[in-house]
């Protein structure tokens, strides 16, 4: 990073990025007495007496955690909760720039599963839902799973998911672009951290039969003692004992790995018309203009903007949270998880707005081989996503909302996005 954008960033950073604003009016005596005593008390009361009036009367529904105790965070390991901080702010940025969510950020000085757990819970009741972010594996699996049994709201642990989300988008559509059945792929996962086990969970979710993931030791199966339960989950049957030996063959081959772990020589010995979705950051498990170099049938995706078929999980968090607020869900099911998938497959299908191809400067962005996964400026995702969101989770019947209107729901998003035409 050279010495000018080092200075930038510092400058960018200085104050933070997120600040607080209050939402009505309070310039006199009047509204001050509405806003605190004596006025406050009566929405205090209506709330005492029914809880679901906090989503009335409070910010509570348009209001996520962002919470981090800094072990793993973005690329940069266990740097702890205060050196953390830079990152989470930018997360709520994110949600409040792409989906309209509040978001706070909470960074926590405790470790252990059972401290995160007891303070996360502490403070539920303030948030219409909690975006667990850089905690690492595997404590992040179990801190989820008790959460979500514990509370009402939404728990999500994006760096497993959002992931998931989008690369399975991204692989419905290689698929209808070479004509191969899913349940027929052979699949590779380079990387059994959080992220890994999430992606090889939701493929299995949508029809993969036949995955197969690496570690840093090598191919995860049945005859290794060293696995923990989450590995252990993808333990296979076979004599490959390297990413070289088990990539012979794949049809897709996803890394969350590190830089290089892929050859070019590995390349040449997959199947016919393969993805590859080369996450590693800031460096590729292998670069684009390699894999040119080996063959010319090859669908691909980075972590990387200059690149076509970012994965990015802004395509998926600020979203998916959006839609599970504005229906009240108690949770996110593998089924919302899903609907956001197909979301974002089915929109990369759609023609793209002007304004993204003027960002992009590219006025052939359409779908094919370098589109697969949409834009992260397409203002669209968040219709299409929040939408399908929401209708799973009414469906699934983990919203409270009784009166749900699909279709309005998807023109009060349009609205949110491009205005509302004014009434007559």
């Amino acid at each position: 990073m050279s010495k000018d954008i080092k200075q930038e960033a510092l400058d960018y950073h200085i104050g933070g990025k997120i600040g607080i604003e209050i939402t009505k009016s309070c310039d006199s005596q009047h509204e001050l007495s509405l806003a605190y005593t004596p006025g406050v008390a009566i929405p205090c009361l209506e709330i005492a007496k029914e809880e679901e009036l906090a989503y009335t009367y409070t910010n509570k529904g348009n209001l996520v955690a962002v919470i981090s105790d800094g072990s793993a965070v973005l690329g940069l390991g266990d740097i702890g909760p205060l050196a953390g901080k830079p990152v989470m702010e930018g997360k709520s940025v994110l949600f409040k720039k792409f989906a309209q969510v509040d978001a706070f950020d909470i960074e926590l000085d405790v470790h252990e599963v059972d401290e995160i757990i007891a303070v996360s819970k502490a403070i539920a009741p303030t948030f219409g839902g909690i975006n667990l972010e850089d905690i690492k594996a595997p404590k992040c699996f179990e801190i989820e799973t008790k959460l979500q049994e514990m509370l009402d709201i939404p728990v999500f642990h994006d760096d497993q998911h959002g992931t998931a989300i989008i690369t399975t988008a991204g692989l419905m559509n290689a698929l209808e672009l070479s004509g191969k059945k899913i349940e027929e792929i052979k699949v590779v996962v380079n990387g059994a951290g959080a992220a890994g086990i999430s992606c090889a969970r939701m493929y299995r979710a949508v029809g993969v039969k036949h995955l197969y993931m690496c570690d840093s030791k090598g191919v995860i199966t049945t005859d290794r003692k060293d696995l923990n339960k989450y590995k252990a989950e993808f333990a296979m049957e076979t004599d490959a004992k390297t990413l070289g030996d088990i990539i012979e063959g794949a049809d897709m081959f996803l890394g969350l790995s590190s830089a290089g772990a892929l050859s070019k020589e590995m390349v040449a010995k997959m199947a016919p018309d393969p993805i590859i979705f080369a996450l590693a950051n800031p460096v590729p498990e292998i670069l684009p203009e390699e894999v040119a170099e080996v063959r010319d049938d090859v669908i691909m995706g980075t972590g990387r903007s200059d690149y076509p078929n970012q994965v990015n999980n802004v395509l998926g968090f600020p979203f998916i949270f959006r839609g599970a607020l504005d229906v009240r869900a108690k949770k996110v099911t593998e089924g919302m998880k899903i609907a956001a998938s197909r979301a974002l497959a089915d929109l990369a299908k759609e023609p793209v707005p002007y304004y993204v191809k003027a960002a992009y400067h590219n006025e052939d962005l359409a779908f094919g081989k370098e589109h697969i996964i949409p834009l992260p400026f397409n203002k669209e995702v968040l219709i299409w996503v929040a939408s399908a969101v929401a209708k799973a989770a009414v469906e699934e019947g983990v919203a409270r909302v009784t009166d749900y209107d699909h279709e309005a729901y998807r023109e009060k998003l349009r609205c949110m996005i491009y205005g509302c035409p004014e009434e007559e």
